[in-house]
């Protein structure tokens, strides 16, 4: 008998990633589950914002779309938000809600998903960055869309990049608006 050919070092890794692609059905899928999450933010105006969050489901909403499944949950957030101001780094606090829809491709089988929303929030101050037009409200609509993908053997964790526009919606005037670029980290659980 003779023996077999020496296999390539790829070979280890790739039976691992075969075994685990094969294994058992996973465990139940957490990705419509509650959640919290950090998330970064970047805008014009150098303006830096850190938010922390909550998202709460709607258990009993669903509804197939274009060969996927649409979902819907709640976005309960807190944001500092850091700008140049009068005097230097000035900064606001931020609370917001925001109804958000989540198209999942596959009837809702796919890692990767869609999001959008339109929310409010309110401010202790008014945004005021140096050398550019102010925000005349402390009350303000905050829209996004997203692009995210859950990861782990559950789904539980989540990237999610997004753009976001926050302005008051010509409640009052001036009304500049802000656009954000968004980088979040989610866990269900």
């Amino acid at each position: 008998m003779r023996p077999l050919p020496c296999a390539p070092r790829t070979a280890a890794p790739a039976a691992f990633v075969l075994l685990l692609a094969t294994s058992a059905a996973p465990a139940q899928d957490l990705s419509h589950a509650p959640s919290i999450y950090l998330q970064g933010n970047l805008a014009g105006q150098n303006t830096r914002a850190v938010t922390v969050g909550a998202t709460l489901p709607w258990p009993a909403w669903r509804m197939p779309l274009w060969g996927g499944e649409l979902r819907g949950h709640w976005d309960f957030y807190a944001s500092r938000w850091s700008f140049d101001g009068g005097g230097g780094r000035r900064s606001s606090l931020l609370l917001g809600v925001t109804p958000t829809l989540r198209l999942r491709p596959r009837q809702g089988a796919a890692a990767w998903f869609w999001e959008a929303g339109i929310g409010a929030s309110l401010s202790n101050h008014r945004y005021r960055p140096l050398g550019h037009e102010e925000f005349s409200t402390r009350f303000n609509f905050a829209s996004h869309l997203g692009l995210g993908l859950n990861l782990g053997a559950r789904r539980q964790h989540e990237l999610l990049l997004r753009l976001q526009h926050v302005s008051n919606a010509g409640i009052k005037q001036p009304n500049p608006g802000l656009n954000f670029l968004q980088l979040r980290y989610a866990w269900h659980f």
